[in-house]
């Protein structure tokens, strides 16, 4: 009995455990990449046709601790808005679970915007642009990389403006979300 009872226990517990674990914001991306109100890009840094010859040492520096770019883009319409306002709600729910720093909060034109953070201070491991608009959707950025630091996101846009990156890429999210 103490056996059957001591199995029982266990089991409860992994379950309590299973349903108190949130889940993050890569099982979000994955879970959402095939839904066709999303649009899902993945941009490797070297898309950005960056000329380390023309870079100084600290511009190569941020552009090194920078792997990639996930984009997750949710397009609204007036036949998915109850999902829509699900998928907003759930999004914000995983960027405030205490596991993101937020850098910053932004309202645009657009729509509202945060940028947030994992990782250290001076050890940045993924910077996460969110920002939504009532009227056309959301998007998620991922900026991933190993060690950025916040003093090294300035110099990477600096290295950004010298490349001859003209937005390849970017463009689908664009038409995407403008319903083109």
């Amino acid at each position: 009995m103490k056996k059957v009872l001591t199995r029982g226990s266990a089991l409860l517990l992994m379950v309590f455990l299973a349903c108190a674990t949130s889940q993050s914001l890569q099982e979000y991306y994955v879970d959402n990449a095939e839904n066709p109100n999303f649009m899902a890009i993945d941009l490797p840094v070297s898309l950005l046709n960056l000329d380390k010859a023309n870079l100084t040492e600290e511009q190569q520096a941020a552009v090194a601790s920078l792997r990639k770019l996930n984009i997750l883009a949710f397009k609204k319409s007036a036949a998915n808005d109850a999902e829509f306002q699900k998928e907003r709600a759930h999004v914000r729910e995983i960027l405030k679970n205490g596991k993101f720093t937020e850098l910053m909060k932004m309202n645009t034109s657009y729509g509202k915007a945060t940028v947030n953070y994992l990782g250290e201070d001076d050890a940045i491991d993924e910077v996460v642009i969110y920002g939504d608009s009532k009227d056309k959707g959301f998007v998620l950025v991922r900026v991933l990389g190993k060690n950025m630091n916040p003093a090294m996101m300035i110099q990477f846009i600096q290295a950004l403006e010298k490349s001859d990156y003209q937005g390849e890429g970017l463009e689908q999210v664009g038409k995407f979300l403008k319903g083109v």
